[in-house]
């Protein structure tokens, strides 16, 4: 006979705990689960039609299914990666909750891929190879344009899972200079358009933080750290929202709407000067009757700048999505010219109507399914913002691209989206340092150790920037582009096995 339990509530604690570990572990596998089966169900009617469309090629057919899975796999990456550097700053800044900058986003990214995505575009080597070249054949250039692309789609994957934000635009690159590279040799290579990407490591997130940090220093010296803050308030922020949509009327003549709208530098100075009065003069009324009542504080001026920021960064998404389709699509592009030009390598290519779907879909459909992980990263674990600082993370990204490219300078929309929220936390450790110690006169040691202890403590709590995620951040950026070169290249290898 066994002995009573002299306490039976522990047995019945034990079980609902036993129950809700089970239930904890059962949501967690289904957040996993359900995500990925989605995107399976993607990838596989993606094949499906295609393969029920291209069926009269033959054999060739099956490259063609197998192209337009692995670029609907590099859409849904882009998706999940590239789209949280316009959407974080806003969810940081608490304008946006996820599910809105999400919603938000899907719906830019597609318009902006399938209205104003480009209908000819170069075969994506970039100017990194010469594929019209006699040093490769049709078929070794639709095994590197598949090797690239998946080796490309591969490495963001890894990224989004370490919780790194990387350049799409470099890992093709990558991926296309390996495949080149494993085809035909280093001679394939043009070294000086690498060269160039290269320095795009450093001046995309340099420009990007010191356009990013002196529009916050601007908007701290005129607004928020003067004594009468709602009068400055209805005299600069029509301003600043004028500059921005003079900023932004350039970088969507320039980048957005290449498709659409093809106009000459004196028309978009133009444009943007009467972007600039129209929204000054819209502004001003909108700032009085959204001042009324506000209290004369910091933290009442901050709202004044959601509404801004909130177009801000639906543009910025329309014009990634115009961009960035290329990348998961111009490859899968130009596999199908080839077949479609009579087994012809061109150093231009149309992009069909169904190829730049399964890029914008995919591109939306990975943003949903797995965009919100990385859009917490870049709004809330680099460092800590509001609505003025998300609104100089997003300008600074149009004007960093306009200035750069009047310059005739590399730069990545990902580094400088990065670089800016970088810049605007750092420029607040420079400018506020809360907790400051400061040091009474004729004391320049400390005088016990218990001193010294504190100094290192107040020293740490000045950093208001998260180091490990710069590290970890920079790390990924100078990984990428040989990290998926030679992914690319085992790709291709085994490929010529097959």
């Amino acid at each position: 006979m066994t002995a009573p339990d002299k306490n039976p509530g522990n047995r019945y604690v034990n079980d609902l705990r036993r129950i809700e570990y089970g239930q904890s572990q059962f949501f967690n596998l289904r957040s996993i689960v359900v995500p990925l089966g989605l995107s399976v169900i993607f990838l596989a009617v993606v094949g499906l039609l295609v393969g029920r469309s291209y069926s009269s090629f033959g054999n060739e057919t099956l490259i063609v299914v197998i192209a337009a899975i692995v670029g609907g796999y590099m859409a849904l990456n882009i998706g999940a990666n590239d789209v949280a550097n316009n959407m974080g700053p806003a969810v940081g800044g608490k304008v946006l909750t996820v599910l809105g900058a999400v919603f938000i986003a899907a719906i830019c990214e597609t318009a902006g891929a399938l209205l104003a995505g480009g209908d000819v575009v170069s075969t994506v080597s970039k100017g990194i190879i010469s594929p019209e070249s006699d040093q490769i054949s049709v078929q070794d250039f639709r095994s590197l344009m598949l090797a690239a692309l998946f080796a490309a789609g591969l490495w963001i994957n890894l990224a989004t899972w370490l919780s790194a934000p990387v350049s799409t635009t470099h890992s093709i690159v990558g991926g296309v200079l390996g495949a080149g590279v494993a085809a035909s040799g280093f001679g394939l290579v043009d070294w000086n358009t690498m060269g160039l990407i290269a320095a795009s490591w450093v001046i995309s997130p340099v420009f990007g933080a010191a356009v990013a940090a002196a529009l916050l220093y601007l908007i701290k010296i005129k607004i928020l750290n003067v004594e009468d803050r709602i009068p400055a308030a209805k005299k600069w922020v029509p301003i600043l929202i004028a500059v921005m949509a003079s900023a932004f009327t350039a970088y969507m003549a320039t980048k957005g709407l290449k498709k659409i709208w093809s106009p000459s530098s004196v028309e978009i100075v133009i444009a943007s000067l009467l972007a600039f009065g129209v929204a000054y003069f819209l502004a001003r009324p909108h700032i009085e009757r959204k001042i009324v009542g506000r209290q004369n504080t910091k933290k009442d001026m901050y709202g004044l700048f959601d509404v801004p920021l909130i177009i801000g960064v639906a543009l910025l998404s329309f014009a990634h999505g115009a961009n960035d389709v290329a990348n998961a699509v111009g490859p899968l592009a130009a596999i199908v010219s080839t077949l479609s030009s009579g087994n012809e390598i061109a150093s231009q290519v149309a992009i069909p109507i169904w190829v730049m779907v399964v890029g914008a879909f995919g591109i939306a459909i990975g943003l949903v399914l797995f965009g919100p992980k990385l859009i917490s990263v870049v709004g809330e674990k680099i460092t800590r913002l509001n609505s003025p600082r998300a609104y100089c993370v997003a300008l600074s990204s149009a004007v960093t691209v306009l200035i750069a490219s009047n310059l005739g300078l590399p730069v990545s929309s990902t580094h400088i989206a990065i670089g800016a929220v970088f810049g605007v936390g750092f420029l607040r450790e420079y400018v506020e340092n809360p907790n400051k110690r400061k040091l009474r006169p004729g004391h320049k040691l400390n005088a016990t150790a218990d001193d010294a202890f504190d100094a290192v403590a107040a020293h740490r709590k000045r950093r208001l920037v998260r180091r490990n995620f710069a590290l970890s951040i920079a790390a990924a950026w100078v990984i990428t582009v040989p990290a998926s070169a030679f992914l690319s290249a085992f790709i291709y290898w085994l490929l010529q096995l097959v």
